[in-house]
């Protein structure tokens, strides 16, 4: 699976967490490194750096500065799921590395 080019937005996410249907991921995938620019609503700017494998998982790292003008970190596992209408639909584990390291779980899909 290749996530390069593609753009995914959040449609759930538990209460600790950042991220919100405003929120705009850019992927993109070079071999197995993918990295994403990130930003909309309670997010002013972030970046994900992550490992993707040979199924689609993947495994990344974190940060951001949010609307408060704190400076967030954290890990993510994101296991891939292909949507009848042929797009992805991302689910993910989280945990905050800074903070209250709460962890939670949210769900992407491709734009």
């Amino acid at each position: 699976m290749n996530y390069n080019n593609k753009t995914f937005r959040p449609v759930q996410n538990s209460e600790n967490g950042e991220t919100t249907e405003e929120t705009i991921f850019e992927y993109k995938q070079e071999g197995e490194i993918l990295t994403s620019e990130y930003s909309g609503g309670q997010i002013k700017q972030g970046h994900l750096i992550g490992l993707v494998d040979k199924n689609g998982n993947i495994e990344m790292s974190y940060h951001q500065i949010n609307t408060q003008g704190e400076l967030m970190t954290g890990i993510c596992f994101s296991k891939p799921e292909i949507m009848q209408n042929g797009k992805i639909r991302l689910y993910e584990i989280w945990e905050w590395t800074s903070g209250d390291h709460s962890k939670g779980n949210s769900i992407l899909e491709e734009i």
